[in-house]
């Protein structure tokens, strides 16, 4: 048996950050629940972020309390993840109970100043700020460089680009470093040089994560690429659902049915009943008010 694979869904905040679908409060806690149901053990559930700008987490903190209410889902061990960009959004997610927190930093200055307002210099500093009081909590902190493989708005990010970020993310003290593809331009090749060169800056010490989008239906062969280089935590979006509301033409994650079914079929254990999850995306296409572009809940697993 090969090496297990961990995957976070990111269904109900990188999911649904940029669907036009409102759900409810009790809709989110019910698909988060389902989620960890099906074996799913990290759950990025939030992002404490501005309502006016990301309207569809403007009720984070009644997600987080519901979900510390539900006992049952909660004895099963999952682990939440709250995204936070200052430290104004840590004190709130502090104050929600997240078990994680998940800071961003965007690789290029023209993509940061359009999703977060600062340059890729001012997000570092932000980055650091969340991280020492994460630390401060005595809370793990994941940081999620953004636009690795690509800017929508800059083009090709070059290497050089990307070592020098890294080096300013590597003494910040966070524990896990996701390389994540916001567009949805990468290809294998691209991401196995990548891996190597954040292995190189970052040292043995910080676990790298891969969040690849199906834009351009490289997704899985990335995620693929992946595994082969070494990583072992991977997102996905059950459905398939989600993109980055501030890249144009953004499409939806990985779906995390379909990645359960590759790594599976691969001989990569993720602990992640698959049955269940393809069972949740009927429910989720009916919250939603549309289809999702997962294909494994429609076609069915392999027979045996």
């Amino acid at each position: 048996m090969s090496a297990h694979i961990e995957i976070v869904d990111v269904a109900a905040r990188d999911g649904l950050q940029s669907d036009p679908a409102m759900l409810s409060t009790e809709q989110k806690v019910e698909l988060i629940s389902r989620l960890v149901r099906a074996g799913i053990r990290r759950v990025e559930t939030v992002s404490f972020v501005n309502p006016a700008r990301v309207p569809q987490m403007a009720d984070a903190d009644a997600v987080m309390a519901a979900l510390h209410a539900d006992d049952a889902t909660r004895a099963l061990g999952a682990s939440y993840i709250g995204l936070v960009l200052n430290r104004r959004g840590l004190g709130r997610a502090i104050a929600g109970g997240v078990d994680e927190i998940n800071a961003v930093v965007v690789c290029t200055d023209t993509f940061a100043e359009r999703n977060q307002g600062s340059d890729t210099a001012g997000l570092i500093a932000a980055a650091a700020d969340v991280c020492a009081g994460a630390a401060e909590a005595g809370i793990p902190t994941t940081i999620t460089l953004a636009a690795t493989f690509g800017c929508p708005y800059e083009g090709e990010v070059g290497i050089d680009r990307l070592e020098w970020v890294l080096g300013e993310l590597a003494p910040l003290g966070a524990g896990e470093i996701a390389l994540a593809d916001s567009i949805g331009v990468a290809v294998p090749t691209d991401v196995a040089a990548r891996v190597a060169l954040a292995r190189d800056v970052l040292g043995p010490d910080v676990r790298l994560r891969c969040h690849f989008h199906n834009t351009r239906n490289m997704g899985f062969a990335n995620a693929t690429a992946a595994v082969q280089a070494g990583v072992t935590v991977l997102d996905a979006s059950l459905g398939g659902i989600g993109g980055c509301p501030f890249a144009p033409n953004a499409t939806g994650n990985i779906a995390t049915e379909d990645l359960v079914y590759l790594l599976e079929r691969m001989g990569h254990p993720t602990g992640v009943d698959l049955g269940r999850l393809c069972e949740t995306v009927p429910w989720v296409e009916a919250a939603l008010g549309h289809p999702t572009p997962g294909l494994v809940a429609k076609a069915g697993p392999f027979p045996r």
